[in-house]
C-alpha cells in the first residue's frame, strides 16, 4: 500500500489531535496552590502589614530563626522581653501548601520561643510571624531552610 497526500494529512490530523488530548489531559492532572485562598481580603489588609514591618525594622533588632538539631528558635528583639506578646507564625511552603504550618506565638520572658522541628518537613519556608506587644502590631518575615 502507498501512501498518498490523503493518506498524509489524516496522519497529520491524528498525531496532533492525540498531542491535543495528551496536553489537555497533562493540564487536568497538574496541582497548583493558591498562596491565599482568600487573597483579595489579604490584599486589602496588606498596608497593615506594611505598617508592622516598618515598626518591626525600628525595633533595636531583627526576629532571630536560628534552627538546631531539635528546635527551631524564635528570638524576638530585646524590646518584647518581659512584655506581653500574642501573635501568630506562619510557616510557609511556596511550593507545597500542605507542608505549610500555623501556630500561635508563645515566648517567655526572654521573648524566645522553641517549636520541635520534628513536626515540619524538610523543605524552604518563609517564616511569617505577626505579632502584638503594648498595643502596637508587629511584622516580619524571613527566609529559612529546615532539613
Amino acid at each position: 500500500m502507498t501512501f498518498n497526500w490523503g493518506h498524509k494529512v489524516t496522519l497529520g490530523f491524528l498525531a496532533f489531535a492525540g498531542m491535543i488530548i495528551y496536553l489537555v489531559f497533562q493540564s487536568v492532572q497538574t496541582k497548583y496552590d493558591l498562596v491565599s485562598k482568600e487573597y483579595y481580603k489579604d490584599e486589602l489588609q496588606y498596608q497593615q502589614i506594611i505598617d508592622g514591618a516598618s515598626r518591626a525594622n525600628q525595633l533595636s533588632q531583627k526576629v532571630s530563626i536560628v534552627q538546631t538539631k531539635d528546635h527551631i528558635n524564635i528570638q524576638l528583639p530585646d524590646e518584647m522581653k518581659n512584655t506581653l506578646v500574642t501573635g501568630s507564625i506562619l510557616f510557609y511552603c511556596a511550593d507545597n501548601a500542605r507542608k505549610d504550618i500555623r501556630l500561635t506565638l508563645q515566648v517567655n520572658t526572654d521573648a524566645l520561643q522553641q517549636i520541635s522541628s520534628q513536626s515540619f518537613m524538610p523543605g524552604n519556608y518563609t517564616a511569617k510571624i505577626r505579632w502584638e506587644s503594648g498595643g502596637k502590631q508587629y511584622y516580619s518575615e524571613q527566609f529559612i531552610t529546615i532539613q
